[in-house]
């Protein structure tokens, strides 16, 4: 029996990946703030499914982040880690406030290379493991309105598909999980369905099952649904300066559409 720590676990894509694992016999940690959530969610599964589950609450945005989460692991060996914590900021960015944009940077990037150092040593001492790291299909493009939260999705874009090719053959995977829209909180808080940018709304459910498939077939980064997947590859990457004030025109909606300047969401 193979064990999975879940990052972001109390809704959203990572509960849906807990229910999913679960499902499938795996043994879970999940990691998140709302710990009372992540209690309920955990009996349910260990009663349904026979398995042991562990639940660590821990705020990714603290320094010492992947530290901790290690700390409270105890030892236990880690076959599965998946990032799938973050959120994002939406807006001009100086209305967004800083000390936001700074926690969405820990986050969404930091935590997740921390948490990534952490296990990945391990996973290769023991000769196999996983990692999915999930990144967007705004990483694929320059977003203004969006600035901070699709370049760190780059960020995981790249950083992702670069240890899938360091670890070919070495008996760990790594998949770019980079979902378009998906049917969470994350466009209920922000406000409006406009931030989803054209893109075709899917569940959870189909995210974790296209990305256990692709993660299996050590595809090295996924985009979950056709007409998601032509959105993020057919859009121009060059002329840069040109595609940034394309970009810029095709986002300007979202900003007045928006509760507030400032609007932050959970990604999960």
């Amino acid at each position: 029996m193979t064990t999975a720590l879940i990052t972001g676990a109390s809704s959203g894509i990572g509960a849906a990946f807990a229910d999913r694992l679960a499902a499938d016999g795996h043994d879970l940690v999940l990691v998140a703030r709302s710990t009372a959530v992540m209690e309920e969610h955990a009996d349910r599964l260990r009663r349904a499914h026979g398995i042991a589950v562990d639940v660590i609450g821990q705020d990714l945005a603290e320094p010492d982040a992947p530290e901790r989460v290690l700390a409270a692991l105890g030892g236990k060996p880690v076959d599965l880690l998946i990032n799938n914590a973050g959120f994002g900021t939406c807006g001009r960015f100086e209305d967004i406030d800083a000390e936001q944009d700074r926690r969405q940077i820990m986050v969404n990037v930091a935590a997740l290379v921390g948490l990534t150092h952490a296990l990945v040593p391990g996973m290769l001492a023991r000769g196999s493991g996983g990692v999915i790291n999930v990144a967007s299909t705004a990483g694929f493009q320059i977003s203004p309105h969006f600035s901070v939260y699709s370049s760190a999705k780059t960020f995981v874009l790249n950083f992702s598909l670069a240890l899938w090719a360091e670890y070919r053959g070495r008996g760990v995977n790594v998949l770019a999980l980079c979902p378009g829209p998906v049917e969470t909180s994350f466009f209920d808080v922000i406000g409006t369905r406009e931030a989803a940018v054209g893109g075709k709304f899917i569940t959870p459910e189909v995210v974790v099952d296209a990305a256990l498939k692709a993660l299996a077939r050590n595809r090295g980064y996924v985009v979950p649904g056709r007409s998601n997947f032509a959105l993020a590859h057919l859009m121009p990457r060059r002329p840069r300066k040109l595609v940034a004030l394309i970009a810029k025109r095709v986002t300007g909606g979202v900003v007045g559409a928006t509760r507030r300047p400032d609007a932050v969401a959970v990604n999960t």
